[in-house]
């Protein structure tokens, strides 16, 4: 049955077809399942580096990169394959240091694949793709976290309702002013 609300469910989640990458990124977080898809998808070939990127958070005893890194050599992923950035606190900051460590290291951005919570999906691709160069070609590879919000039952638990209309408001904080920018220069161009 059509909800009045599936066009907001439509938006925040979704997910794309994936392709041999030069790199999965992870924006920081304290879920282990993000690493897991990572490392899974790292096994399958589809990558030869994770950079998993995030600093200090209440959240966990250390930093964000430094959980999701245990948590990818405790699944088999060579550490010589896990990139490093520690320092970001959010999720601009983790596609700006990001772009810094690939650039640092001479690895190319052509292809990405980003995992990410299939709740941050829109937010993350979107940021990425502002701070990323214009022809990189995003993958994206949701999962769901240990909220077990899903596009399914977000609607259905006010804490849930709460995870998803937070991102949704982001998505409208995070790009308005880069939406004016880029729409005003091309209309002076």
């Amino acid at each position: 049955m059509p909800y009045p609300f599936d066009c907001i469910s439509d938006f925040m989640f979704f997910e794309t077809e994936l392709k041999h990458s030069d790199v999965i990124l992870i924006p920081g977080a304290s879920h282990p399942q993000l690493m897991e898809r990572a490392a899974m998808l790292y096994h399958q070939g589809l990558a030869p580096f994770i950079l998993p990127s995030g600093g200090s958070t209440p959240h966990v005893e250390t930093t964000e990169w430094e959980f999701l890194r245990n948590v990818g050599i405790s699944l088999g992923v060579p550490s010589e394959a896990i990139l490093k950035e520690d320092k970001a606190t959010n999720t601009l900051e983790n596609s700006r240091f990001s772009l810094d460590v690939l650039m640092q290291r001479g690895i190319s951005t052509k292809r990405v694949i980003l995992v990410c919570k299939n709740y941050h999906a829109r937010r993350a691709q979107l940021t990425y793709q502002l701070t990323f160069p214009f022809d990189t070609i995003f993958y994206v590879s949701p999962v769901v976290d240990k909220t077990g919000v899903t596009k399914d039952n977000w609607f259905q638990d006010e804490g849930r309702i709460g995870y998803v209309m937070n991102e949704l408001e982001k998505v409208g904080k995070y790009f308005r002013k880069a939406i004016y920018e880029i729409g005003s220069k091309n209309l002076n161009d």
